[in-house]
């Protein structure tokens, strides 16, 4: 078969000079089968490319994804502790205020009383200074966790601290138990009766018959009767070791068991038992042992 060949000829316009080339099949067949070759390769690299950034626009994709829900649940955590912490300020902020007085009566209780109450030693400072550079928001989250987390154990500690000296506020015996004067005092005295030199447990308060007598403290009514010398006896068992003792009194008006709340009444002056005259005999005792009740008196009851 003849070899079939193809001319082409481009003339000139201007000088019409014309110039020929001539093709065989083969060559157009070849011409024509690279060019597809090409634009198919053109096409799957093209495809190839597409599809590798999309992969990677997906793999970013999920790495911010999961970046996103780690800083949402890290959020969610500051916020709570937030919460919490305005909480524990709110629980603070809401406290009563301790009494003055009785704070006054605190620093003159025998340590072992203190030290059972609020702890022997001082609260160690728990709050640490963070300094360090925070470079990404992780070491940011991380930085704010250890902040807050610091300060609500800080103000937790703050809290029952405050909790305990408000405590040992309200069971330490601190207001006059009688309107009246001093008869006499805590220590050594001279017995009424006898003449003879004895030790005084407690402080004498005179005034009339029937006066109001309170409890200086809160606590539960131990006892309430007669009891020999005392006469009618009023024992009110209070925390951490104190006790208050009221004798002589006229009438009883509380019973054992019964919770009383500083300055509630208890019973009225008198004379009874062994008594040279109307007053009140006011005892103090911490851990079983008898101590001044004149140290921790700071502040007269209200007729």
């Amino acid at each position: 078969m003849a070899h079939i060949r193809y001319r082409v000829s481009v003339e000139s316009c201007d000088t019409g000079t014309a110039a020929h080339l001539t093709f065989s099949l083969r060559t157009v067949v070849l011409l024509s089968g690279l060019s597809c070759v090409g634009l198919a390769l053109l096409i799957l690299g093209a495809r190839a490319s597409a599809s590798a950034e999309l992969a990677a626009l997906r793999a970013r994709a999920n790495i911010l994804e999961q970046e996103n829900t780690s800083y949402r649940a890290a959020t969610g955590e500051l916020t709570n502790q937030i919460t919490t912490l305005q909480s524990v300020l709110g629980d603070l902020g809401s406290t009563p205020p301790v009494d003055t007085h009785a704070v006054d009566a605190i620093d003159k209780l025998p340590s072992a009383i203190r030290d059972r109450a609020v702890g022997g030693s001082a609260a160690t400072e728990a709050t640490r200074t963070l300094l360090s550079l925070m470079t990404s928001p992780d070491n940011t989250f991380g930085a704010l966790r250890s902040v807050l987390g610091t300060l609500e154990d800080r103000l937790r500690s703050v809290r029952t601290d405050v909790q305990r000296w408000e405590a040992l506020a309200s069971a330490t015996p601190s207001i006059w138990p009688a309107v009246g004067w001093l008869n006499d005092d805590f220590g050594t005295r001279r017995d009424p009766f006898t003449g003879q030199t004895a030790f005084h447990a407690g402080l004498d308060i005179g005034g009339q018959k029937g006066d109001p007598i309170v409890v200086a403290a809160d606590g539960v009514v131990e006892t309430a009767g007669w009891h020999n010398d005392y006469g009618n006896l009023v024992v009110v068992r209070h925390q951490y070791g104190l006790t208050s003792r009221y004798a002589h009194l006229s009438s009883i008006k509380v019973k054992p068991g019964d919770r009383l709340a500083r300055g509630d009444l208890l019973g009225a002056m008198g004379a009874t038992g062994r008594a040279s005259g109307t007053h009140l005999h006011y005892e103090v005792w911490a851990n079983g042992r008898p101590i001044n009740p004149l140290s921790l008196l700071t502040a007269r009851p209200t007729r």
